[in-house]
Formats: structure tokens, C-alpha cells, sequence
């Protein structure tokens, strides 16, 4: 399958001798699609993959020199698992008896495999899932076989930790590169959680984020997240979209303040940032809670270059009107400069933009809802 953009556009630095070749995943409700590219606009791909089977989470390792790809699927025969393949979709594998699997004494079943996220370069083999019911689990294996953390699986909140409306989720683990050791997780619901031992214990972290559907409206816990994304230089900076609020970290999570100003809502799903620069970060707004379409039925995305101090708005090439949304995972940024940005939608689009948003050129149409999309550069 070949998508043709309408407007190309090339990596302005890249000698044509040495292509870059990009690497795009996307799962849906019934299955899922992996495209290459070397401009970022014009892509082939190959799929579906997995029909008829949910894809939520998809993890993309290109430690090492090498490139395994692994999601995270749903059977409604099988249930669920985490499959990878190491040559680009061609063959997958995945263990006979679950790449997570609950401890006895838990009482619990996987649900769903909701964050795959490979670690720093010089903690190779590590990967980390985030699931259904809530909980981390660290692989040590390169996403192979995965061992439930139980410092947080045990914290005296989990019993208060709800549902979002896709349910009971940990969608966001993210590794600190710059201070090993530091995690944080975000869960819906139950909020930000951060570990300084590398896992050992987790305290709450939500100081400033609101919850304006509990009685107290800025508890210690229960803040319906909907997901966290790092500075690529300072592991003390991070940024939220919350149900209802963005807001950016500056002390490690320790205090968070609103950065919404000059959005035309508060409300979305996805937040990305810069792969190098700080200060960079983009967000999907939606109208409310009660109406999940985008303002005005116009799909745009909204970046900031100065941490939240001020918001574009980018809309160049996407479809108007369209009342589909961009959910939590359904957008990613690769590690290409400048920097190229993805998302999905509920309605089956999915559009790239090699220039940072500036213009997107629709990729892929009329697939089943978009869960969760990633891109990262690679040797094929």
C-alpha cells in the first residue's frame, strides 16, 4: 500500500546519497500498519498485521543499531500480549505463555497493554510497559518477558486509583536518560507518580494539577491525567494534558503550573515534545469533556517554542470540517531534524508533517480508529 502527499517535503539537510529512512507504526481496533519513508510525506507500507486484533501500544527500540518493533495486543479470542519482530514486520514472535503475566498471589489478569517504552541507550535490553489493571512492569529482556514492579503494584493508593473512560490505565512510563534512576508514570485515573530508585518506591506528584470532578479539587491523588511527555535536555521539566488544564514541571513533578493560556480549550488527549530542543511541545485540543470533537470542527494542532508561554496554531493540509479526535497515544514525534510530527484519528486519518507542523500531508485514510501511532528513523 503507497500513500502519495500532495506536497512532499525533505529533510533540508540530508545529502540525496544518504536517504533517511523513516519508520511508521500505527495501530488501530483491527490491526496494525507499518510504513518507511524517506521524506516523510510519500510512505509504503505494509499491513494489516494482526487483523482483527487491537493495537493500543506500539514500542519502536532502535538501540544498538538494530530495530525490534513491539505491540501490544488485544484478542477478544486470545487476550492480551506483547508480540516483536526484528525484521520490520516480515515475522513476529511472542512467548507461549504471555509477555506479562500476573503473579498469583495479585489476583489479577492482564487487560491491556497500554504503554510500551523502550529505555535510555546505555540501559540496553530494558523496556518498560504501563497496563490494564494499573501497573508498571520492567522487561530486561528487550520487551520479551516482563516482571511486574511491585512498588507500585503495592502502594497504599492503588485501591483508590479509578477508570478513565477508556478505563483503568498506566498509559505514560517514561525513564529519566539525564538522571537514572527517576521514573514517572501517569495513570487514568490516579495522576503522576514519580520514583527516585528506579521503581523501588513511587509518591504521588500532582501539586497544582487540578481535579475539578473530586470534592477537593486538588487532591494529593486521583487527577485524571491524560498524559505526560519530557524535555529532551532537563529530566526536572516535563508538561501535562490533563482532563481539562496543561501544565508544565520545571522541579521534577514536585509543583506543576498552567501553561493553557492562548489555547482555545484546555481539554485533550496527546502531548508531545522536541526530541532536542526544549521549550518545544504540541497538543491536540478538543473541545470539552462533554463534547470530544475539535473547536469549531476544525482539526488543528498547537505548538509551543517557549514552554507554554505561547501557542501556534497549525493546520496546513489537514481535512476541515472534522469532528474525530486524536486520543492519548494516537500522536508521536521522531527523532529527525527538524523535527516530524504524526498523529491519527478516531475516523482512520493519519497525517505526517516533516516540518513541525507547519504543513501535514494526509498518509493513510479510512482505517479502523487510530489507538496509537510511533515513527523513529532507521537502517533498514
Amino acid at each position: 500500500m503507497t500513500s502519495n502527499g500532495a506536497q512532499p517535503n525533505s529533510l533540508d539537510d540530508q545529502p540525496q546519497d544518504q536517504p533517511i529512512t523513516t519508520l511508521l507504526a500505527v495501530g488501530t481496533k483491527k490491526g496494525l500498519w507499518l510504513g518507511t519513508s524517506i521524506d516523510r510525506s510519500n510512505f509504503t507500507f505494509t499491513g494489516p498485521h494482526f487483523l482483527m486484533q487491537e493495537i493500543p501500544s506500539i514500542g519502536i527500540d532502535t538501540r544498538g543499531g538494530k530495530t525490534r518493533i513491539m505491540v501490544g495486543l488485544r484478542s477478544e479470542h486470545w487476550g492480551p500480549t506483547v508480540a516483536h519482530s526484528d525484521d520490520f514486520g516480515a515475522t513476529w514472535q511472542e512467548p507461549d505463555h504471555g509477555a506479562i503475566t500476573f503473579p498469583a498471589d495479585t489476583a489479577a489478569a492482564l487487560e491491556r497493554v497500554w504503554q510500551i517504552q523502550p529505555d535510555s541507550a546505555d540501559q540496553p535490553g530494558v523496556v518498560w510497559a504501563g497496563c490494564e489493571p494499573i501497573s508498571v512492569w520492567k522487561s530486561t529482556d528487550g520487551g520479551e518477558h516482563f516482571e511486574l514492579n511491585r512498588g507500585l503494584w503495592d502502594h497504599p493508593h492503588r485501591p483508590e486509583w479509578g477508570a478513565g473512560f477508556g478505563g483503568a490505565a498506566a498509559h505514560t512510563v517514561l525513564p529519566s536518560a539525564n538522571d537514572p534512576g527517576t521514573i514517572h508514570v501517569a495513570m487514568s485515573t490516579g495522576g503522576v507518580y514519580r520514583s527516585t530508585d528506579d521503581g523501588e518506591t513511587w509518591e504521588a506528584r500532582n501539586k497544582g494539577i487540578t481535579a475539578y470532578f473530586m470534592p477537593d479539587p486538588l487532591p494529593e491523588f486521583g487527577q485524571c491525567v491524560h498524559k505526560i511527555a519530557r524535555d529532551p535536555n532537563s529530566s526536572g521539566t516535563l508538561y501535562a494534558q490533563n482532563h481539562h488544564g496543561v501544565y508544565r514541571t520545571d522541579d521534577n513533578a514536585d509543583t506543576w503550573n498552567s501553561i493553557a493560556d492562548g489555547l482555545p480549550t484546555d481539554f485533550g488527549f496527546t502531548i508531545l515534545t522536541h526530541p532536542s530542543r526544549s521549550g518545544t511541545a504540541w497538543v491536540v485540543p478538543i473541545k470539552a469533556d462533554g463534547e470530544r470533537i475539535p473547536p469549531e470542527g476544525q482539526m488543528a494542532v498547537h505548538r509551543t517554542d517557549d514552554g507554554g508561554a505561547t501557542w501556534k496554531r497549525l493546520a496546513d493540509g489537514l481535512m476541515e470540517p472534522d469532528y474525530n479526535v486524536v486520543l492519548r497515544d494516537a500522536a508521536a514525534v521522531d527523532n529527525a531534524e527538524p523535527a516530524g510530527i504524526y498523529f491519527g484519528t478516531r475516523g482512520g486519518s493519519v497525517y505526517a508533517s516533516a516540518n513541525e507542523g507547519e504543513h501535514f500531508v494526509e498518509v493513510l485514510t479510512h482505517l479502523p480508529d487510530v489507538l496509537c501511532v510511533r515513527a523513529a528513523a532507521v537502517e533498514l
